[in-house]
């Protein structure tokens, strides 16, 4: 038995969960800018993540089940060290391969990295509920939720910063061995965890990976396509974009990046601050998805006719028109990660969480495809109508979400 609290086993999961994500979203704009060095188009580029977001897909649905069966600690382990043996595997890659080899290389490294990340985010976002249930319910959970999504997300955008940064000053190769190295110690901090940590005492069956309630089937399928409206125009078009139509260098592309996933994990944190400001001191319900749901349909839109009627500097119309689009979607993707846990009770949590973030990976996959392929159709202003549009599809399926139970222990 581990002598850890469960509060310093939750601290212990989010620490190694932060090192992850600092090495996720370096690894993101490293294999965009890299491949986009060298020539491929924006289609291209996106198939480099199709595995990723794939294999996002099945390994939240069968992480679930993994960590309600054998625990927490096997699910993080794994996660770690498939992302080490990802980074391990970039860095051979050379300029010289072929692109029909590089493109399936890249692929297949990509897959495992898609596994560990959400293994990982599994394990920590599980986590939350084995805190909760020992302490003050609702509100609590709210803010724990917060806190995490919001300094995972914000560490994320270091990571973008980090990825421009490195490719200048190391190179693809060096840069991924180096972070290889950094996981590998952030893999030490996890020693000391419960082999039992989120395990049911009753072992579940596969058949349990589907989630039976409601309220979770609902908010996942609005989460798909809450999430496939962001990486439409975020993973491919956008850092293309600023590259080729407004001439912007590869650290400024990291920065912009970073500096707009950084404030979107300041609001995501800060959601249930912001709310007690404008007097909402109860946690957040249905109606709280909705009326941000619907808010977050105009923006996109908003954009893209700026774009289209030139009434502003493009840049400065897709600086602030991604900056409101930031603060929306980040007190949507706060009030989503609290529901999902609201929806669940501790017992089978982790596997409530997998469906859940299956869905959130289904949607991630769909943006990221269409996120190439419209953007070589349409450019940036096709992209921005394609997300305006999957905001309303979420909006639609959040008008069917039932009210959510108590926080069960």
């Amino acid at each position: 038995m581990s002598s850890l609290t469960a509060l310093e086993q939750y601290q212990r999961v989010t620490a190694n969960y932060w090192a992850f994500t600092l090495t996720d979203g370096a690894l993101r704009m490293l294999v965009v800018f890299h491949f986009h060095q060298l020539g491929y188009t924006s289609l291209e580029i996106a198939f480099l993540f199709l595995f990723y977001e794939f294999f996002g897909i099945l390994t939240n649905l069968y992480g679930g089940w993994l960590g309600a069966r054998f625990g927490l600690r096997l699910t993080l382990w794994l996660g770690t060290w498939l992302q080490i043996g990802a980074l391990l595997m970039l860095i051979p890659v050379a300029d010289s391969w072929p692109k029909w080899w590089s493109v399936a290389y890249v692929m297949a490294a990509q897959a495992l990295s898609g596994i560990a990340k959400d293994l990982n985010k599994m394990s920590a976002k599980s986590a939350i509920k084995t805190v909760v249930k020992s302490n003050d319910g609702d509100q609590q959970l709210f803010r724990w939720v917060a806190l995490l999504t919001g300094s995972k997300n914000a560490l994320k955008g270091v990571g973008f910063f980090l990825g421009g940064v490195l490719l200048t000053g190391l190179g693809f190769n060096a840069s991924v061995g180096v972070m290889a190295a950094g996981l590998m110690l952030a893999f030490l901090v996890t020693l000391g965890l419960p082999a039992d940590m989120g395990q049911m005492k009753r072992k579940p069956k596969v058949l349990s990976l589907l989630s039976k309630r409601e309220g979770i089937n609902v908010l996942s399928l609005a989460r798909l396509f809450l999430f496939g409206a962001r990486d439409v125009w975020f993973v491919v078009a956008l850092p293309v974009f600023l590259e080729t139509a407004l001439g912007w260098r590869f650290w400024e592309v990291g920065s912009f990046m970073g500096l707009w996933v950084i404030g979107y994990g300041i609001v995501q944190g800060s959601a249930p601050a912001l709310r007690r400001s404008w007097g909402q001191t109860s946690s957040p319900g249905v109606s709280a998805v909705q009326f941000w749901s619907a808010l977050l349909t105009a923006i996109p839109a908003l954009i893209a006719i700026a774009l289209w009627r030139q009434v502003a500097d493009p840049g400065l119309a897709i600086v602030a028109g991604l900056a409101a689009f930031g603060v929306v979607f980040a007190m949507n993707s706060s009030i989503h990660s609290y529901m999902v846990l609201a929806y669940s009770d501790s017992e089978s949590v982790s596997l409530d969480v997998g469906f859940y973030y299956m869905a959130n990976a289904a949607g991630r996959l769909l943006g990221t495809l269409l996120s190439g392929a419209v953007f070589l159709i349409g450019g940036l202003q096709a992209c921005l109508w394609c997300s305006s549009a999957m905001v309303a599809l979420a909006w639609l399926f959040s008008l069917h979400l039932p009210p959510p139970h108590a926080v069960q222990s």
